[in-house]
């Protein structure tokens, strides 16, 4: 099984998912980010690095998906591919950051990989204001988020909303990180793991 936990930067996605794989002994996938070769010029320099980081991201959740599915594993997993096609590259591309040559290119080789891949059996998105977004930002101090606009937040949680609006690949759980402190509440971890027990019930 193949569960996937998205939202936007700050959101708690990280934390969610080593927590769900701790309960539930699932395998986590986590977003490649310390090893990231783009992410430090990106957040210093969006226009010159943007479409390489989306390339980046895109190539890796790609191999990671496929990984996922020849596994056989009960797999949890930090953000999905659809995140980066759907909210990160369209924001960039809005806001002037990258160029719309890059943004075809990069729009014509994710609906080619899309026909590979298939969706996660549960998808469990974390909605959170700019407020708890920046908060959690700053406590966990990533060098490079110091950069990160509120502007910038603002679109993608706009997009992230649009998206998760029309969101029909699969089974949806929204969870609203502004009221359930799942980090450092026990019982409104309990509340998540009980609503994923109902939605998956029949899927293993």
């Amino acid at each position: 099984m193949h569960i996937a936990v998205s939202g936007n930067i700050g959101s708690g996605k990280t934390t969610l998912t080593t927590m769900l794989a701790k309960h539930y002994n699932w395998e986590p996938q986590f977003e490649d980010v310390e090893d990231n070769p783009y992410l430090d010029d990106f957040y210093r320099e969006m226009q010159r690095w943007s479409f390489n980081l989306q390339i980046y991201f895109l190539n890796s959740r790609f191999r990671q998906v496929n990984e996922i599915h020849q596994s056989g594993k009960n797999v949890i997993q930090d953000r999905t591919i659809y995140e980066d096609a759907h909210i990160f590259a369209p924001n960039l591309h809005a806001m002037g950051l990258m160029p719309t040559r890059d943004f075809e290119n990069y729009l014509s080789l994710f609906d080619l990989m899309e026909n590979f891949i298939a969706p996660p059996d549960l998808l469990i998105y974390l909605r959170a204001s700019i407020p708890t977004l920046v908060d959690q930002i700053q406590k966990r101090g990533r060098d490079y988020e110091n950069n990160i606009r509120l502007d910038y937040l603002s679109r993608l949680n706009e997009r992230y909303e649009a998206w998760i609006s029309n969101y029909d690949k699969g089974k949806l759980l929204v969870i609203n990180v502004d009221e359930n402190k799942f980090a450092i509440n026990p019982e409104h971890l309990g509340d998540i793991i009980s609503r994923i027990d109902a939605e998956t019930n029949g899927l293993f």
